[in-house]
């Protein structure tokens, strides 16, 4: 065999173990709360904020803090650094990227699910039929 072609293969291999890795290290899985509180991985956990809680931002600090509530009833304070999203009081539910940290979720991003405009109602479809 020519040496070139032990070199190129050699070098796409070693980007193809490059790229598995990277995938591997990228994924992020949905999780509930306390499996995040015990695992100490970066997970993403859907939940709701708890409305009775309130939320604070400091806007000197940029840090954001709410308490949310997860599938199963169970609730964790959460910091985000960085500004309150868009629209999140009228959020139906949440999803929490982070790490549990000292009983504290520490969010990396926070993604919100909003009621849409545009779904109707179904009795209001049945009564315009």
């Amino acid at each position: 065999m020519k040496p070139r072609y032990i070199i190129g293969g050699a070098v796409a291999i070693v980007f193809i173990v490059i790229a598995a890795l990277s995938l591997d290290n990228s994924k992020i899985e949905y999780t509930n709360l306390s499996y995040a509180q015990n695992s100490g991985k970066r997970v993403q956990v859907k939940g709701a904020f708890v409305k009775e809680q309130g939320c604070t931002y400091d806007s000197q600090a940029n840090m954001f803090s709410f308490t949310m509530r997860d599938d199963n009833n169970t609730v964790i304070k959460v910091i985000h650094n960085g500004p309150k999203p868009n629209n999140f009081e009228l959020a139906e539910s949440i999803v929490v990227k982070g790490r549990v940290e000292n009983g504290v979720m520490m969010a990396d991003h926070i993604l919100t699910k909003c009621p849409s405009k545009y779904e109707a109602n179904g009795k209001e479809l049945k009564s315009q039929s």
